[in-house]
């Protein structure tokens, strides 16, 4: 199975621009990969909410929501499925979600299990999720753990399978040639075989940056501050 780990800009609250992401990255593989992986609240991105619930629940999307559909369109037209983190609303709840889409439908849905996503500020209309299953993809198993999913919970996501591992991290350049080889080890505890993504952003700074973990050691890597696909052959 080949993958793509998709380290782009994203843009915070600007759907639209975020999804012009994803087409282009679409486009630029088209033919090459079955799946494109993005990170952590790339859809609407990561500082897009407010952390008041009246504001926030417009930013936030159902699974049936027109932009989802926009996605699920996406991956007929290109025959490319999709794994797209972003801000999920659900009976009244909003979560860090993961959503996995193939052959213009939701096939799996993650939700993030550690509260570290959230604002001090943030009630009790944010919510996490409890489940940490596995799901299949055109004959193969994965696993989904989001950013500090792996550090809070890491025996959870235990799998002989592929762990996929979606974050959102703004460190310094200084900060990430100390923690890229924790974060390979980290996700040996899980899995023998991860893939981490993480966005560029700007406001905040993230350099963003996709890694292949094999045995707790990076294997593959992209460079930081450019916009790329690392395509991994499974």
């Amino acid at each position: 199975m080949k993958i793509g780990l998709v380290s782009y800009e994203f843009r915070n609250q600007d759907t639209e621009f975020n999804l012009t992401q994803i087409e282009k990255a679409l486009q630029s593989v088209s033919g090459k990969v079955d799946l494109l992986c993005f990170g952590e609240a790339f859809l609407q991105g990561f500082d897009a909410l407010r952390w008041d619930f009246h504001m926030d629940q417009h930013i936030a999307l159902p699974q049936n929501s027109a932009i989802i559909g926009k996605l699920c369109n996406l991956t007929l037209q290109y025959g490319i499925a999709l794994l797209v983190g972003y801000i999920e609303s659900f009976q009244g709840c909003i979560y860090s979600s993961c959503v996995v889409i193939d052959q213009g439908k939701v096939i799996f849905n993650y939700r993030r299990i550690s509260a570290g996503w959230k604002a001090p500020l943030a009630d009790s209309h944010y919510c996490e999720g409890r489940d940490v299953p596995e799901f299949q993809l055109r004959g193969n198993h994965f696993k989904i753990a989001l950013c500090g999913d792996m550090w809070d919970f890491p025996l959870r996501f235990k799998t002989d399978h592929i762990l996929i591992w979606p974050i959102y991290v703004n460190f310094s350049l200084c900060e990430w040639a100390k923690y890229e080889n924790e974060y390979a080890k980290q996700a040996s505890i899980a899995s023998r075989y991860t893939l981490m993504i993480n966005s560029l952003s700007h406001s905040p700074k993230s350099h963003g940056g996709a890694f292949f973990f094999v045995d707790g050691k990076i294997v593959q890597k992209t460079d930081y501050d450019k916009e790329t696909i690392l395509l991994i052959d499974m």
